[in-house]
């Protein structure tokens, strides 16, 4: 049974998609939601709360909710994403995190590497990777 449930947005429509499922996952296990958006020194923190705003009217009522922009200084890759989500994770308490599939090309993957792989490595919670389709 999942109580806390992490869900990452990012502004695409397969987070979006994912953070839905983690709503109807909270809710069905009378849980904690907690969106998280990780800010970057090349994202704007104030788009992330914009966005963290409009996430938590779209889940409306009937789940316990709250939000935090996580920042990383990395600049290069996945890592400092995968890192702000695996401490944020990991000091929350979550047990299971939620993040929409980017849909990168083999090439691509292999050279910037995928969130939900390396985050997999890094905490004891489980992932659930939502794809677009």
């Amino acid at each position: 049974m999942f109580i806390k449930i992490l869900a990452a947005i990012d502004g695409k429509d397969t987070s979006m998609k994912a953070l839905m499922e983690a709503k109807h996952i909270a809710i069905s296990n009378h849980g904690t939601l907690r969106i998280v958006y990780v800010a970057t020194e090349e994202t704007d923190p104030k788009a992330g709360l914009k966005l963290l705003t409009q996430a938590k009217s779209t889940i409306g009522d009937g789940v316990t909710l709250d939000t935090r922009v996580l920042y990383t200084e990395a600049m290069y890759g996945v890592t400092g994403i995968v890192d702000a989500l695996a401490n944020g994770a990991r000091e929350w308490g979550a047990d299971l995190v939620v993040l929409g599939s980017s849909h990168r090309q083999a090439l691509e993957r292999w050279v910037i590497g995928s969130v939900a792989e390396q985050l997999l490595s890094k905490i004891d919670a489980s992932v659930l990777v939502v794809r677009s389709q």
